[in-house]
């Protein structure tokens, strides 16, 4: 713990100590009375959360108290006990043993969202403390957007929607007027948490205010995208004042109704919100019309939806500085939004575009869509292709092991692997050593999101700054996923 405090320090002067993480009252004890000479600038908050309140701490109440006492004697300015401690004492008691220190009053609700979290509010304020805290489980960002009301109230109130679906909401407390949000240094306490560094570099929330605009990635999943390390580097290279976020979207109506309240300006779309979010758009350029799927949205004037479809730039631009489109036969595996975005593309450059999908009626629509062809897939190991696209999510995520396409049918001069994590798919690999070209998602990601980055900021985009990023995001993934694949094995 001590080693994670130097840690923070280096990047917030706000700390939590979670004692009740300590193993027993004798670490507390062997804990606090190194902290004066560890922190002397920081605000130091003591909690010791008991695990009838959702902590560790398995003492009695009377021990807690004194742990608390003792840390707001070692130099911590705060100290946060929960509603259930607080029910049970004298607020005559408090008043004597912890009088010191400013209380911050908490409620947690670790599994659902309390049906009035106003109330709660409003109990918590009851003892009059120096500041209230709401946690609770966030199954919607309609719950998130109630929570986040609480916390109007200038530097008095700390909202905190807990849960993955909660997660961007988690950062945008700040903009909404929570005192502060949290960031584990390296333990998690609470779902849906972002790392400290995390917080501090990708995300900038130490500087958000009612002014900044709010951009995002929607998807399910969406744990896996780069694009925050992308387009936020292409803000702070740029000075703008905005922030983009992941969202993890199960009920897309939900994201819909949260745009105008969470100050979204625009947004990307991942799977497999690409077609779906057609219905709510107001408008649509005419390409990403005829495309049939959109993947990225501009928020205009009145909270009006205009979607592009910028895939199709990624494409162009990946596949033409390796080939001339013009007469070159290609084949396209899948026919969702992503393929639909290849096909197109590939058409109007000149290409004759061939479709092989696991569905052999969407194959067909989409090949009579671009005047191509469907093909099945038994005829690929007889038939010779310029280039092989995969626009499926096979290999990608939980998939990675897996390929779209086997070694013999990649009868081709070169392989197109739309998916950019893992950089270097199972398909990719397979054509590798046959001898066959190859080209990672990475540069259609970066082009596409270049596009996007230019449409919502109306100027041209740091292009090798928001590249950087991403390849450094992507490497750091890779070594997490090493370092996990080590401990599993061992």
């Amino acid at each position: 713990m001590l080693r994670q405090l130097a840690r923070a320090l280096r990047d917030t002067r706000t700390v939590e100590l979670r004692l009740d993480w300590l193993a027993n009252d004798r670490e507390i004890e062997r804990f606090l009375p190194q902290l004066p000479k560890r922190s002397p600038e920081a605000t130091l908050i003591a909690t010791c959360r008991r695990t009838d309140a959702g902590g560790r701490y398995q003492g009695t109440i009377a021990r807690q108290l004194v742990h608390l006492a003792e840390a707001i004697r070692a130099g911590c300015a705060w100290y946060d006990l929960e509603i259930e401690t607080i029910r049970k004492c004298p607020p005559e008691l408090l008043a004597v043993l912890l009088g010191d220190g400013r209380r911050l009053a908490s409620a947690h609700f670790f599994r659902h969202m309390p049906r009035n979290p106003k109330a709660v509010a409003v109990e918590l304020w009851r003892n009059r403390p120096d500041a209230v805290k709401i946690a609770a489980h966030c199954d919607s960002l309609a719950q998130a957007r109630k929570l986040l009301r609480l916390a109007r109230t200038p530097n008095t109130v700390v909202a905190v929607p807990m849960g993955d679906i909660a997660q961007p909401a988690r950062v945008l407390a700040i903009r909404e007027g929570s005192a502060f949000t949290y960031a584990p240094v390296e333990n998690a306490t609470a779902p849906g948490q972002t790392p400290l560094e995390q917080m501090k570099r990708v995300y900038r929330a130490d500087r958000l205010s009612r002014r900044t605009r709010v951009y995002g990635v929607i998807g399910d999943p969406i744990r896996q995208s780069i694009s925050p390390w992308f387009h936020n580097a292409g803000f702070a290279a740029r000075h703008v004042d905005a922030i983009f976020l992941p969202f993890l979207v199960h009920d897309l109506k939900d994201f819909v109704d949260s745009i105008e309240p969470l100050g979204i300006r625009g947004f990307s779309i991942t799977l497999p919100h690409k077609e779906r979010i057609l219905r709510y758009l107001d408008g649509c350029d005419p390409l990403a019309a005829k495309i049939g799927a959109v993947n990225t949205v501009v928020v205009r004037g009145g909270g009006k939806l205009y979607g592009y479809n910028t895939d199709y730039v990624g494409v162009l631009r990946t596949l033409e500085r390796r080939m001339p489109l013009q007469g070159s036969r290609v084949l396209i595996v899948g026919a969702g939004g992503a393929a639909r975005a290849v096909a197109f593309a590939l058409s109007q450059a000149g290409a004759s575009v061939c479709i092989c999908a696991r569905r052999p009626t969407r194959a067909k629509l989409l090949a009579r869509a671009v005047e191509g062809e469907a093909i099945a897939r038994p005829r690929l190991r007889s038939e010779f292709f310029d280039a092989i696209v995969n626009a499926t999510p096979v290999g990608m995520h939980a998939l990675t092991g897996q390929s779209p396409l086997e070694a013999r049918e990649l009868n081709c001069r070169l392989v197109f692997d739309t998916i950019y994590r893992p950089r270097v798919t199972r398909l990719l690999q397979l054509a590798a050593k046959r001898k066959i070209d190859t080209v990672s998602g990475v540069e259609m990601f970066v082009a596409q999101g270049t596009a996007q980055w230019e449409i919502w900021m109306g100027e041209r985009a740091p292009v090798k700054v928001m590249q950087r990023a991403a390849l450094r995001a992507l490497a750091d993934s890779d070594k997490s996923h090493d370092r996990g694949r080590s401990r599993t094995t061992r």
